[in-house]
């Protein structure tokens, strides 16, 4: 069946793999560790925005907010010089205000089912938390909503705070020497958080790579994909060829291109969760409507 497919055989080209391979191998519990890394585009089916993407994108619609070019808004000099762009910026992605789709419940059920080692994720919307999954198992590469901190003292303080002042268009002050709290969210040429350092253990010890909704552009979360080893297999799920896997891919390499929804849909499928994944969406879809 996928033995020969997928086998570690020394010598001899390997042959080519589908995602009906990658499936079969997981289903056969030859992948117990599935890592997975995810961008903005498993958020769209939810509503919110990319960044990147001509006309729809969180940058090609930001002139409403009076920043000199759209990347400023994710700068500490702009943010020190007017910080009420990225507060309105925020209040748009206000836990609550969007919920998690069918992508984000199927990393959920990998969760549940023992398999998902790490969630790498450059979403800043928090819907994979929102979606179940433990902080454990999540690394928010470029930070969260969370927590806050003051960009003066340092101090620290829960995301609430943070929230009660931007939900009334107030500017979030310390209540220690009053300047300006920050969420913890990751701007250009700040480090990033210290969880992101597991990927030095995590990527080595991975049966398989989940690449899903990301252009691979931003550094150093995109040179991740090249951390794994070059016997495990790295699915990419998106709207487009990307990164290494579009430029030097690898033998073990599946890319499944097209509507990230339809393409999960079909790797549940594959996988035989469907009924699973219908019964966990009904539960959860329930919860949101109480």
């Amino acid at each position: 069946m996928v033995s020969g497919v997928l086998g570690s055989g020394g010598s001899g080209e390997r042959q080519k793999l589908s995602l009906q391979d990658v499936a079969e191998l997981i289903r056969a519990g030859g992948c117990p560790r599935v890592l997975v890394m995810v961008g903005a585009g498993i958020s769209t089916p939810s509503g919110i925005p990319d960044f990147r993407s001509p006309g729809s994108g969180w940058y090609s619609n930001l002139q409403q907010y009076d920043i000199p070019y759209p990347e400023a808004i994710f700068e500490l000099p702009f943010f020190f010089h007017n910080p009420k762009p990225f507060l309105a910026l925020a209040k748009k992605l206000y836990p609550g205000h969007y919920r998690p789709n069918v992508i984000h419940y199927f990393l959920r059920l990998l969760h549940d089912k023992g398999l998902l080692l790490r969630l790498y994720t450059q979403n800043i919307d928090g819907l994979e938390r929102a979606s179940g999954i433990p902080a454990s198992k999540l690394v928010e590469a470029h930070g969260s909503f969370a927590s806050a901190t003051c960009t003066v003292c340092r101090r620290t303080s829960p995301g609430e705070n943070f929230w009660a002042d931007v939900l009334v268009d107030r500017v979030p002050r310390c209540s220690v020497c009053t300047g300006i709290v920050k969420p913890d969210i990751v701007f250009f040429g700040e480090p990033l958080p210290q969880r992101f350092l597991l990927h030095v253990v995590d990527f080595p010890m991975a049966d398989v790579l989940l690449i899903l909704g990301t252009s691979l552009q931003v550094e150093p979360f995109a040179s991740l994909s090249e951390a794994v080893r070059n016997s495990v297999p790295r699915v990419l799920i998106n709207r487009d060829a990307v990164g290494p896997l579009a430029w030097c891919p690898r033998s073990r390499d599946v890319v499944q291109l097209g509507d990230l929804v339809h393409s999960v849909e079909k790797l549940v499928e594959l996988l035989g969760w469907t009924e699973e994944m219908k019964d966990l969406l009904q539960r959860e879809t329930g919860k949101a409507g109480c």
